[in-house]
């Protein structure tokens, strides 16, 4: 019978949100790991463009937008409400922080890790004009442990890769930062279960050729994310 999988790589930030909503939705997935710099054809030939993740339903059919995937899998199983549906604000909410995560902050995240890439200003500039999201955040967490309040959200997940890839640029500057809730909030996701569980080390899949069975353990989804 046809699986769904999805070809992923560990340390992307839009791959880890697509495991992160498949996981939270409880599907079970083969997981095909890839090293960018050698992409299997198979993938190519779902999806062109050559960036992960890229997920191929039973039918054949292609998803290979991280928001995609997550609302896919969250479409069918939605465990812990993160879309908050029954709550128009806060279902905008999750959209606008999102929103600005994508189009606003990774731009200035990018050209901070690449400085050198980017000699039109210094990495701490790019540093600073990136640091308008984080305090964004900074005050959201004034509500609450998570970015919506009391409990994990859509935003949550679909942002705290890209604000860990952002605090590992110069650690020892983010760790004396003044955002403490951020760096709160962002050190408890990675202590969690849910990051845990989906930042397991495989072998490539062009290397092994080995089906890895990737899903969300019920139990620890009910202990471990509410």
């Amino acid at each position: 019978m046809p699986r769904v999988t999805l070809y992923s790589f560990r340390r992307c930030p839009y791959a880890m949100r697509a495991r992160l909503g498949i996981w939270l939705a409880q599907h079970t997935v083969e997981l095909r790991e890839i090293i960018l710099k050698h992409k299997p054809q198979a993938m190519l030939e779902a999806s062109p463009k050559g960036t992960v993740p890229v997920l191929i339903l039973q039918d054949g059919t292609v998803i290979d937008e991280s928001l995609d995937i997550i609302k896919w899998a969250l479409q069918h199983n939605d465990p812990l409400d993160l879309r908050r549906l029954d709550q128009p604000t806060l279902q905008a909410l999750n959209e606008s922080l999102i929103q600005q995560n994508d189009n606003d902050f990774k731009p200035y995240l990018d050209k901070y890790k690449y400085a050198d890439r980017h000699p039109e200003q210094q990495a701490e500039d790019y540093r600073e004009q990136g640091e308008h999201f984080i305090a964004r955040l900074e005050q959201q967490l004034q509500i609450g442990p998570y970015l919506l309040g009391e409990r994990l959200s859509l935003a949550d997940i679909a942002i705290f890769p890209f604000i860990r890839q952002f605090a590992h640029v110069d650690l020892p500057w983010w760790q004396q930062a003044p955002y403490p809730k951020v760096q709160t909030w962002l050190q408890t996701l990675l202590n969690s279960e849910m990051f845990n569980a989906i930042m397991g080390k495989y072998p490539t899949w062009l290397d092994s050729g080995e089906a890895v069975m990737f899903t969300g353990d019920p139990l620890l989804l009910k202990s471990k994310t509410q």
